[in-house]
């Protein structure tokens, strides 16, 4: 085998390797930061700083006790994201809605964003709704409610 081509081939190899290893579980569009555990300790699992937005919907989350999860959703008909177990996922403080200043009147652009705390192993999930998807634009049925299910270990 030629020299050039090994070496293509062993890089793929190494990329394919380094993205199989790096899934979270989560969605494509969720965004995890991880704490690295000291080298000489055991790995545990680390608190996690996880962002989804509506390509998330309709999807599972597993994050661990003391992560924090936010929800970005962007039109500001969105309302704001609840938690169907506080106990398990509470809010931390109040949604924020941030309007684009460019939007033109009634067009919705900007984002609605909720961030929780897992404070319990269990499940909760985490459902917005709304019923414009634009200036006196209805939403299809398939387009008004949002919900992510977050599992929620020790």
């Amino acid at each position: 085998m030629n020299p050039r081509r090994s070496a293509v081939l062993a890089l793929a190899a190494a990329l394919l390797t380094l993205t199989g290893c790096a899934s979270t579980g989560t969605s494509p569009s969720a965004t995890t930061t991880l704490t690295p555990a000291a080298p000489s300790t055991p790995a545990a699992p680390s608190p996690a700083a996880v962002t989804v937005d509506e390509h998330a919907d309709h999807t599972t989350l597993k994050v661990t006790v003391g992560s924090t999860v936010s929800v970005a959703l962007h039109s500001t008909y969105w309302s704001a994201v609840t938690s169907s177990a506080p106990e398990v996922l509470a809010p931390n403080g109040t949604p924020t809605t941030a309007p684009s200043p460019s939007c033109r009147p009634g067009g919705g652009c900007g984002t609605v964003t909720t961030t929780f705390t897992a404070h319990a192993p269990g499940t909760a999930r985490l459902t917005a709704t709304r019923t414009t998807c634009g200036e006196a634009l209805q939403c299809p049925p398939e387009q008004r409610t949002y919900e992510v299910t977050v599992e929620v270990t020790g």
